[in-house]
């Protein structure tokens, strides 16, 4: 596996597998005791209807045709299934003797016009693709069943992504159907070499999750890790995609997400052209991407939408950014409180006024600040949203102000909390940004009892514990650590897109070529030449 073939094997685990279930109900000949057995199955399910037709036939064959109306379009399946029967019937060929025993192969093949149409003699399937939103006609005198699957209910309309805007790019996002979040990928990615493979997780919710890779880029060793990871999973419901990242995840405990995901399908198309693996999950519009590194979270999909000297200016800002979110507290408690030396004497004057009188060392203020910073996001997170900004921007400003005045924190640390909390929202990826607000409080924490000593040893756990973490055995550094001069081309800048010649060293190896050479623009005075 690609994990220990890089040196790492990721969490323990148990290699018990639940049994899957062996169990089988054949369908029996008799029509009657096949609805009595389905009615039974379907007991108190309100949604699921039985509704009773006759073949015109001689002699004539009764059919029942099982469905749940939550998980069809009704009027698509009366006219795919019902109306369909009964109009292909007229136009059979006189000579044609429906029996018993052909019934089942002329309505699939004659009679009825969905698409996808599947066989079974099993109770256990039947009920699983009934609630998958399949129609099941049950035959008389047949013990095999008919299911017919049809055009479900609409969800919710493709919309911009919410949690991932751009200025500039494609304003579509995934929603809550995997189908759909399927389509927005295929229509960036036309090419046989996608393939999808289903897998299924959950005994009881058997939630569908889809496996999207390149075949010939991703690793055969990664598509196999995931698949190998995904299957050991043996839990009763799946309600999302985070169920499914904590479970496949190197190590359950770290602090940084070692699995990305993104709502902006174009987002995942650029990541499976980069030989990742995505992996869609039924009823989440969040999809999430294997292996991921640490820069890949930095990266937003606008930086390739604009122009590479816009958006390396970006990506340094960000970058920036990151720095002032993780150490500008931790900073400005060390240079206070051990450091005052470096303070010029102008600046040191005003600090010693705005601070006199004040009842709490700097580092608790600060720690207040940055506490009470975060009941306001996430105040504002959990509100509607038509009052959630409006109570953020509100209560900042009048308790900051208020307790400034009051004298229970000085203007220094509302200053620097402020710009703290404007740097965080520059990072693109939500869950990187929350690791680095939780490394702040213990970055203050040292600094408040070791000063810039503390700082740094700090700094150094953060940066041994970073090496050490793996996504699908691929170093969670990299391209810095281990270091790959080419792939430094997409990490603090973004080099234009004809210098971008080659995949990531540790991830697209499979075929490492992205075009070919000379792709770059020429002068217009070359061409005369």
């Amino acid at each position: 596996m690609l994990a220990k073939t890089l040196g790492f094997s990721g969490p323990k685990r148990s290699n018990k597998q639940a049994a899957e279930p062996t169990e089988r109900r054949p369908l029996f000949i008799s029509l009657e005791r096949n609805i009595t057995e389905l009615q039974e199955i379907f007991n108190l399910c309100a949604d699921v209807v039985f509704r009773e037709f006759t073949l015109n036939c001689e002699p004539p064959i009764n059919v029942v045709a099982v469905f749940a109306e939550s998980m069809i379009n009704e009027k698509s399946g009366s006219d795919t299934i019902l109306k369909g029967i009964m109009q292909e019937m007229i136009s059979l060929p006189p000579t044609l003797q429906i029996t018993q025993a052909n019934v089942i192969q002329i309505l699939k093949s004659r009679l009825l016009t969905a698409m996808s149409t599947k066989e079974t003699s099993d109770f256990l399937k039947l009920t699983d693709f009934v609630l998958n939103g399949g129609v099941a006609l049950v035959v008389e005198g047949s013990c095999q069943a008919l299911i017919c699957f049809v055009a479900g209910p609409k969800g919710r309309a493709v919309e911009e992504p919410i949690t991932e805007p751009a200025v500039r790019g494609p304003r579509d996002g995934f929603v809550e159907d995997y189908q759909t979040n399927l389509f927005l990928i295929r229509k960036r990615i036309k090419s046989s070499r996608l393939k999808v493979e289903l897998l299924e997780v959950g005994a009881i919710s058997k939630t569908t999750v889809a496996l999207c890779y390149l075949k010939g880029l991703a690793e055969d060793s990664l598509i196999k890790e995931v698949k190998t990871r995904i299957s050991r999973i043996q839990i009763d419901a799946v309600a999302g995609s985070g169920i499914i990242e904590e479970m496949i995840t190197d190590q359950p405990f770290s602090l940084f997400p070692l699995v990305q995901y993104s709502e902006r399908p174009d987002k995942i198309a650029g990541s499976l052209m980069e030989g990742r693996v995505a992996i869609l999950v039924d009823n989440s519009p969040m999809t999430l991407v294997v292996p991921t590194t640490f820069v890949s979270l930095l990266q937003a999909s606008e930086d390739y939408e604009n122009g590479f000297i816009f958006a390396s200016f970006i990506r340094l800002i960000r970058f920036v950014s990151l720095n002032i979110a993780l150490l500008l507290p931790a900073v400005t408690v060390a240079i206070m409180t051990f450091h005052q030396e470096i303070i010029p004497d102008k600046l040191m004057g005003v600090i010693i006024i705005t601070r006199k009188d004040l009842p709490f060392p700097l580092y608790v203020e600060i720690l207040i600040m940055e506490t009470f910073f975060e009941i306001l996001r996430e105040a504002g997170v959990r509100l509607p949203r038509t009052i959630g900004q409006s109570v953020s921007i509100v209560g900042g400003l009048v308790i900051g102000q208020a307790t400034v005045e009051a004298g229970f924190v000085g203007y220094i640390p509302v200053i620097v909390v402020a710009l703290t909390a404007v740097a965080t929202f520059v990072i693109p990826n939500y869950a990187a940004g929350t690791s680095i607000r939780i490394l702040r409080f213990v970055l203050i924490i040292l600094a408040a009892f070791l000063g810039g000593v503390g700082i740094m040893m700090g700094l150094m756990f953060i940066l041994f514990y970073l090496c050490s973490l793996r996504s699908f055995g691929v170093p969670y550094l990299t391209p810095i650590a281990p270091l790959s001069l080419g792939d430094l081309k997409d990490t603090f800048i973004r080099a234009p897109w004809w210098a971008m010649r080659t995949r990531p060293r540790l991830i697209g190896v499979k075929e490492s070529t992205r075009m070919d050479t000379n792709q770059g623009p020429e002068h217009p005075s070359k061409g005369k030449e």
